[in-house]
């Protein structure tokens, strides 16, 4: 069998490097252990630092999530990085929960390559307009949960998470569905400050 022009086989490598499947992604995944996503640079900054996740989404957008409870603050002791809101959408199936968290003692760079950092999550980056903006999940067999952390300001991340409980969704769907989350958190933010 012949080999392949040099061209030919540089072109498939780049080509098979391409994974992106999320709505608004401004790059390509990184697989598990493989470099971090760039980032677009913040244009402005918008600190969270006191603010109630509870209180960053409207009343309308609840009504357009189709989120039919009363937001509950989650306890202290189930929080990950800072206070966590959690919006749920259960009237009827297909059911989950929305989580939106402030955190104001952490950059999205250390989700990207400090402290925060997982090799074994896919990371992508995605469109939040003015902010570097993450979808972070973990890969696997089954549908994760998906997470968005947007850096609104430096040292404090917003983190928006789709939480399904059952196999409703696909990854890219849940991906979409927290960054939709994000984006609403950071328009009321943005009328907050």
């Amino acid at each position: 069998m012949p080999a392949l022009p040099r061209t030919v086989v540089a072109a498939a490598l780049v080509v098979s490097g391409c994974t992106s499947t999320v709505s608004g992604v401004a790059g390509p995944a990184t697989r598990p252990g493989h470099e971090p996503p760039e980032l677009p640079a913040r244009q402005r900054e918008l600190p969270l630092r006191d603010a109630d996740p509870c209180a960053l989404l409207t009343s309308a957008q609840l009504d357009q999530l189709g989120e039919n409870g009363a937001p509950r603050t989650l306890p202290e002791d189930s929080r990950r990085d800072g206070p966590t809101c959690a919006f749920d959408v259960d009237a009827r199936p297909p059911t989950y929960t929305y989580y939106l968290e402030v955190i104001g003692n952490a950059d999205i760079e250390d989700w990207r390559t400090g402290a925060h950092r997982r090799t074994s999550m896919v990371q992508q980056p995605v469109a939040v307009p003015g902010f570097p903006a993450l979808v972070n999940y973990a890969p696997s067999e089954g549908i994760q949960d998906c997470e968005t952390l947007v850096g609104v300001a430096t040292g404090q991340t917003l983190r928006a998470q789709m939480a399904p409980d059952d196999r409703s969704f696909t990854q890219q769907q849940l991906c979409d569905m927290a960054t939709n989350v994000a984006k609403l958190a950071v328009q009321t933010l943005e009328t907050l400050k």
